[in-house]
């Protein structure tokens, strides 16, 4: 069942339900007045004939029966019946019926002083009247014909009136919900043409004001999120291949020139190096995109704890200097922090962040040096890694980040460009953020900042 005619038949249950329960208020209540209002005008009928019949001297029973029979308020099948305290009949509307009554219902009306209930169709009301020492029970009945065929009308009218009402909501139901999810089809319709060679397409946001127009937009940044992912695997592959495809060249060189001539032991022995180079290089780089491909993989299932962040660039510093004993760093507080320098953060995760920007600017300065500046306020944490290397322009700045780039000045150095787009990633998991600013010919500084998990020292 289509969203349309989901909303169309809740609407119409809905509106069936009140529709209902208004109808039969009405009816209950129009039904329960007539019962009440005729049975006020069975008792005034009762108590004027027993007045008649017992304070009026001049009236006797025939004369009482002629005013009963010929009365402007006379009613349908209209009996009068009138017992003395031994249950005797002592006066009767009719003559011409059979009158039928029960002694427990005599004896009910002297125990309450008045009691209504219906007789097949018609109502009866029984009094207890007293007066000048007499205690007479009065039985009046009657047939609301009139009563009942309003009561019936009314019933009639509220059948019809409720069907039409469903029918009604029916079809303006039907109606208004599809002008509602009216955008919500266009949406589709736009959808469906979005494809992995058409992700820049956007759907149209409206006023931007109701639920759909805010589905477009948070779509929207979907595709935009998407686009950013396909154009990061394109230019994943792109660069991929292209770095492959220098040492497999190269290696396919090397062992062409082998087959094509003789040569000496020497001459097959420097092929031979040749190879292994290309091969380590080869190895090297499969390394880096491995290492990539695991990172990104895992990122999302990284444990997460509180860890002190000027620890862990000691730690890296340590760990670097070890592999790497030419270069020298120096590592100093930009701000004195009045309260240890806590993150959420995976320590390995972050070591191999810091070692990555320290191992950069080690690599490209021409002294291997590199100065380290860690700070911290309320809020965030802080490390600056400068050094006074090769820098790189503007235009080199804003695309460090995105795997295999390399600066042109940075080509004859060692390396792939995978390194800073993996710190990149990692910063970003931490909520961090990582920025560069670099000046061609006089160094680069990258500044990483992560929140504070601030506590005043004792």
């Amino acid at each position: 069942m289509t969203i349309r005619n989901r909303i169309s038949l809740q609407f119409s249950l809905i509106v069936a339900s009140i529709l209902l329960l208004f109808s039969v208020v009405v009816y209950a209540t129009s039904a329960h007045y007539r019962q009440e209002e005729f049975y006020e005008r069975l008792k005034r009928k009762a108590r004027t004939t027993v007045k008649f019949l017992v304070e009026v001297k001049e009236i006797d029973q025939n004369l009482l029966k002629i005013i009963d029979r010929n009365s402007l308020s006379a009613l349908i099948d209209e009996k009068i019946l009138v017992f003395n305290a031994r249950n005797k009949l002592v006066y009767a509307s009719i003559d011409d019926k059979v009158i039928h009554y029960r002694p427990l219902l005599l004896n009910r009306v002297r125990e309450e002083g008045q009691v209504e209930l219906t007789d097949g169709e018609n109502e009866v009301i029984g009094l207890l009247y007293r007066e000048n020492g007499q205690s007479l029970v009065v039985l009046a009945s009657a047939f609301d014909q009139f009563g009942k065929a309003k009561l019936s009308n009314l019933r009639h009218t509220l059948i019809w009136s409720f069907l039409g009402g469903i029918g009604l909501t029916l079809a303006f139901g039907f109606f208004f919900a599809g002008q509602s999810l009216q955008p919500i089809s266009k949406i589709n319709q736009q959808v469906q043409t979005i494809t992995a060679n058409n992700l820049q397409q956007r759907l149209n946001e409206g006023k931007r004001q109701d639920e759909i127009d805010q589905l477009a937009i948070n779509f929207n940044h979907v595709l935009v999120r998407l686009e950013q992912a396909f154009d990061q695997q394109r230019s994943f592959v792109s660069h991929a291949s292209h770095e492959l495809r220098t040492p497999l060249t190269a290696l396919k060189s090397e062992i062409q020139l082998g087959l094509l001539q003789r040569l000496s032991p020497e001459g097959y022995e420097l092929i031979l190096q040749n190879l292994l180079t290309d091969t380590d290089q080869l190895i090297a780089l499969s390394n880096s995109l491995l290492s990539l491909a695991r990172t990104m993989e895992n990122l999302q299932r990284v444990q997460l704890t509180t860890v002190r962040l000027d620890e862990i660039i000691f730690s890296a510093q340590d760990e670097l200097l070890t592999t790497q004993p030419a270069y020298r760093i120096q590592v100093d507080y930009d701000t004195m922090p009045d309260t240890e320098l806590l993150v959420r953060g995976n320590e390995d995760l972050l070591r191999h962040v810091v070692m990555n920007l320290l191992d950069n600017a080690c690599k490209y300065s021409a002294h291997h040096e590199a100065n380290v500046f860690i700070g911290a306020d309320s809020s965030s944490c802080w490390f600056k890694v400068q050094d006074a290397g090769i820098g790189m322009t503007g235009a080199e700045m804003s695309r460090i980040f995105e795997p295999f780039f390399r600066a042109s000045n940075a080509l004859n150095y060692e390396g792939f460009g995978v390194g800073l787009s993996i710190c990149q990633r990692i910063v970003a998991l931490h909520q961090g953020s990582i920025t560069v600013v670099s000046e061609l010919g006089c160094g680069s500084t990258f500044t990483v900042k992560f929140p504070h998990i601030y506590t005043h020292a004792a």
